[in-house]
């Protein structure tokens, strides 16, 4: 599959920023829990969010070839005192323009730590933080109830970046280990039903005792998930339940249950 260019990357990282900060500023209760992410306040999310940005900044400012602790990231921990939004969306704004502008200043090829092999340049983590920003916006925007909208090939690269971070689960940790792929080889239809037909937006992901193999394409599958894209998206990051408006699931439902039960970052 092909990425996109490292400054389209950058550029939805600032913009993905400056949304995130709408939710900050936008008078939700920082101290509401997230449903998506139950551990988590809104503010702790922002705090988490914006500690991971300020933390690839520093790795790719600094070139750095090994992981660097999160606590030796300055300011990597947000604000003093909790419950200040104007200090919140402060500190959010400065860690977005810090990231954005270290990727910018290294390009896509710079040689930085990483942790997955084979990946360790700047580019790579350009499009992480794209995405985990995309994904905890989602998560800001729904326990807020604002709406969310996200561009069809941000979405798409999205999910090319979510099904290839299985297969990385599946290679480091073994296929017993990493999602308990018990049982027969089955397969998942993505199908994206509101994409200009140029982007391409179906995924074969067919899974297993002997690994993890996604694709794009429409083809049969034991079962199907159809809908608008990033609601789909939303859906197999399991920020939206199956039954979510617009969405349609055809087939064996509970191959599409099993896998979503066990498909996490871990």
């Amino acid at each position: 599959m092909t990425l996109l260019a490292h400054e389209r990357y950058c550029d939805e990282i600032a913009h993905q920023v400056e949304q995130l900060r709408a939710v900050v500023t936008s008078g939700a209760d920082l101290a509401a829990t997230v449903p998506t992410c139950p551990d988590w306040s809104m503010e702790d999310l922002v705090r988490h969010m914006g500690g991971a940005l300020r933390w690839v900044g520093t790795i790719v400012r600094t070139r750095a070839q090994d992981r660097v602790p999160r606590d030796q990231v300055p300011l990597g921990s947000g604000p003093e005192e909790r419950g200040d939004a104007a200090a919140l969306d402060k500190w959010l704004a400065e860690a977005g323009e810090l990231v954005v502008a270290a990727l910018r200043e290294a390009g896509p090829d710079t040689a930085v730590w990483s942790f997955i092999p084979g990946k360790a340049v700047s580019g790579f983590w350009a499009r992480r933080m794209t995405h985990e920003i995309t994904v905890h916006r989602a998560d800001a925007a729904l326990a807020a109830g604002l709406d969310y909208e996200l561009a069809p090939e941000i979405a798409a690269d999205a999910m090319d970046e979510w099904l290839d971070f299985a297969v990385f689960l599946q290679q480091l940790r073994g296929h017993e280990e990493a999602l308990m792929l018990d049982g027969p080889t089955r397969t998942i239809h993505l199908h994206a039903t509101d994409a200009d037909p140029a982007l391409h937006a179906e995924w074969l992901l067919e899974f297993g005792p002997d690994g993890v193999r996604p694709r794009r394409g429409h083809e049969k599958a034991t079962v199907a998930l159809r809908g608008p894209l990033t609601s789909v998206l939303l859906a197999f990051y399991r920020r939206l339940p199956l039954d979510s408006p617009g969405l349609e699931v055809l087939g064996d439902r509970t191959t599409l249950e099993f896998w979503l039960q066990r498909a996490t970052f871990g």
